[in-house]
C-alpha cells in the first residue's frame, strides 16, 4: 500500500538524562527552558553522555508527530505507512537518530550534510521533574529544495495521501519547500498540513507563513500560538474568533476547505470548519498522573493524522489526538509504550 503520510521537517536527536539542579546551574540555565544553544552550552551534549547514561529520542516536532503516528496505527494493524524527511550530519548521532526513527515504524529519508553535525537537543530531566531544552540544530538548518526533488524523497511524495510540516521547518527549509509540497498537494487532491509550533513563528515568520498558508489544508496550533497569530493579524486573540479567520483566508486548491485544529490544553479542542466552530471536551485526567505535557502537541498531531490517513472523519481524528497526547503527558518525553493499545478503547 505504501506510505500514506510524509513529514518534511527538522530531524534532531534528543538526549534524554535525569540530572542534578548543579547541571543547570553551570551552563546557565532555568529549569523549564526552551532555547537554543549559546557558545556556552557547547559541553552539554558530551557531558549527558559521559556522566548521565541518557536516553536517545529521535525528536523534532515534525519527526515527534510522524513517530507517534506510526505507533497509532499499530493499533489498525498498519505498518509502513510513515515516512519523514529532513537533514541530518554524517555522523554517529544521525546514524543514532535513523536507528530510533526506524525502531519506531517511520522510514527515513535523510538528506546527508557531510559538513555540518546532527542537530541535537538535550533534555535535563531535574529532580522535579521538569524538563529544559537546549537545541542545537546544525545540519536541520541545512535542508534544501533539491532534497525534495531526489529519487527517493519523490517517491514517498507521490505516495503519500498526507504530507505534514511544524511551523519550524519555515525557519530552515522555507516556503520554497512548503511551497513544492503544497503545489504537490493542491494538484493531485491530497492534503497537506502545517502546525505553528510557537508564537514566534506568528510573530518573526509572518512573511514565510503567509506564503504557506493558500497551500494548508489543516492548520494546527495551541492556545498561546492561535492567540499570537491573531495579534500578529490583528484579529485580536480570541481563539475561536482566529480559528474562523484562518480557516476562510485563500486557498490555492479547492478540493478542500480549510480546517483550524487550536488545542487548549485540558480546556476544549476546537475545530473550525465550513464556517463553524466545533468543540470536543477533552477526557479528564487526574493531575497525579501528569508526567510531562512537552510533546502534548505533537503526540496530538500524531494521532490527529493516523485516522485522518485512514479516511475518518474530523470526530475520530481529534479523538485519537486526543488519546495520543494523553498518553505522552503520562510519560517521560515524547515517548510512547512498546504496545499502543488504542482500538481496544475507542470509546474514550
Amino acid at each position: 500500500m505504501g506510505v500514506l503520510v510524509l513529514g518534511v521537517g527538522n530531524p534532531l536527536l534528543d538526549i534524554s538524562s535525569k540530572v542534578p539542579m548543579d547541571v543547570l546551574d553551570k551552563y546557565e540555565v532555568k529549569s523549564g527552558d526552551i532555547i537554543l544553544a549559546e557558545d556556552k552550552h557547547a559541553g552539554i551534549y558530551d557531558e549527558l553522555v559521559e556522566k548521565y547514561a541518557p536516553e536517545y529520542i529521535a525528536g523534532g516536532a515534525t519527526q515527534n508527530s510522524i513517530r507517534v503516528c506510526a505507533w497509532m496505527l499499530k493499533a489498525a494493524s498498519r505498518t509502513g505507512a510513515c515516512a519523514f524527511a529532513g537533514c541530518v550530519g554524517s555522523d554517529a548521532n544521525g546514524k543514532k537518530l535513523q536507528e530510533c526513527a526506524e525502531a519506531g515504524g517511520v522510514e527515513v529519508a535523510y538528506q546527508v550534510d557531510g559538513e555540518t553535525p546532527t542537530g541535537v537537543c538535550a533534555v535535563l530531566v531535574d529532580p522535579s521533574n521538569e524538563r529544559t531544552l537546549v537545541t542545537r540544530l546544525d545540519a536541520a538548518n541545512n535542508f534544501k529544495k533539491d532534497h525534495l526533488e531526489s529519487p527517493a524523497v519523490q517517491k514517498l511524495i507521490v505516495s503519500a495521501k498526507v504530507i505534514y510540516s511544524a511551523g519550524f521547518f519555515l525557519t530552515s527549509g522555507g516556503p520554497e519547500c512548503t511551497e513544492l509540497l503544497g503545489a504537490h498537494c493542491a494538484e493531485y487532491g491530497k492534503r497537506f498540513c502545517l502546525n505553528i509550533s510557537a508564537p514566534f513563528i506568528a510573530q518573526f515568520f509572518g512573511a514565510q507563513l503567509d506564503a504557506t498558508l493558500p497551500h494548508v489544508d489543516i492548520l494546527f496550533a495551541n492556545e498561546t500560538e492561535a492567540a499570537a497569530l491573531g495579534e500578529a493579524k490583528g484579529w485580536g486573540s480570541d481563539v475561536a474568533a482566529v480559528a474562523l479567520k484562518v480557516a476562510a483566508l485563500p486557498k490555492a486548491s479547492g478540493l478542500f476547505a480549510r480546517a483550524v485544529v487550536f488545542t487548549q490544553g485540558a480546556d476544549a479542542t476546537l475545530v473550525a470548519y465550513g464556517g463553524v466552530v466545533h468543540k470536543y471536551n477533552v477526557p479528564k485526567l487526574d493531575k497525579a498522573k501528569i508526567v510531562d505535557t512537552n510533546g502534548a502537541g505533537d503526540a496530538f498531531v500524531g494521532g490527529f493524522l493516523s485516522r485522518l490517513i485512514l479516511g475518518e472523519d474530523f470526530d475520530a481524528c481529534v479523538k485519537a489526538g486526543h488519546f495520543a497526547a494523553r498518553t505522552i503527558i503520562q510519560r517521560s518525553g515524547c515517548t510512547v509504550p512498546d504496545k499502543c493499545t488504542y482500538g481496544s478503547i475507542l470509546g474514550m
